[in-house]
């Protein structure tokens, strides 16, 4: 969402004779894509919370602060859960779906320099048919988002060309929707400007697939999205704990909320 290409220090190793020797009669390459099928990690034992920093603290007040520009107002309340107040304000005064879509994937764009953008659509999303933007891309969504979205780590997913690759992101419990507690914020603020997002500013192609039962999220980076007819996320219903649903049930009885209206 906000991707900045940083590198990260390498992790200190001691070598003992025995590693050494090793090294020196193995070849190393980087075999991040294989024709075998893809081996998701295994994150059932995490539930850590993730400990935001100065960094995301930085991140949380620029994508809030595009937020108000795009609303016209702030919220009094302080950090994320103004953030949240914000994103469903976006929400509910948008005459309709795609109006919040436009909004929200304008406030994504507003994140990055144009030539940057540009840059990349036109000189790494070409490279090894897509793989090596769609491996960076994951890498950087989870240094740089998981204090909107949680605890979150880099997965190998199944492409269309029978490959896999380290491509996705698997997000345990995505705070955005946990405090949204909304279908209809996860969708139109997130799922479907982001997939957009990527594919036509980024030349990466992005399908995000939400489970509105543990409130996980996977990202598949190098893969298509279904049609809306067949996105079953499109046709989730609003969950029990969804304070706008609920104001629906209390002011129009008897109410159907068996599919989202703002999804």
């Amino acid at each position: 969402m906000k991707p900045l290409v940083l590198g990260l220090p390498a992790p200190m190793v001691t070598l003992t004779p025995h590693s050494k020797s090793l090294m020196q009669h193995r070849r190393f390459s980087p075999a991040f894509c294989s024709s075998l099928s893809s081996e998701p990690i295994d994150i059932k034992d995490s539930k850590l919370e993730y400990k935001t920093g100065i960094l995301d603290d930085f991140f949380l007040n620029s994508f809030r602060n595009k937020l108000v520009k795009e609303v016209g107002w702030d919220s009094e309340k302080p950090g994320y859960d103004g953030l949240i107040e914000l994103a469903k304000a976006l929400m509910m005064s948008s005459r309709s779906n795609s109006q919040t879509k436009d909004a929200a994937v304008r406030i994504l764009k507003s994140l990055f320099p144009p030539f940057l953008l540009e840059l990349y659509k036109i000189l790494i999303a070409p490279i090894d048919g897509g793989k090596v933007a769609a491996m960076m891309v994951a890498r950087v969504t989870v240094f740089t988002c998981q204090w909107l979205m949680g605890v979150c780590k880099v997965n190998s997913v199944d492409l269309p060309d029978g490959t896999s690759c380290n491509s996705g992101v698997f997000v345990e419990r995505c705070k955005y929707l946990e405090e949204s507690k909304c279908v209809g914020v996860c969708i139109n603020t997130c799922k479907l400007p982001t997939q957009g997002f990527f594919k036509d500013y980024m030349g990466v192609p992005l399908v995000m697939e939400p489970n509105f039962t543990d409130y996980s999220c996977q990202f598949k980076f190098g893969v298509n999205p279904p049609l809306p007819e067949n996105d079953d996320t499109l046709k989730q219903p609003c969950l029990d704990v969804c304070a706008i649903a609920n104001k629906r049930r209390d002011i129009q009885k008897n109410v159907d909320v068996t599919k989202c209206p703002k999804a």
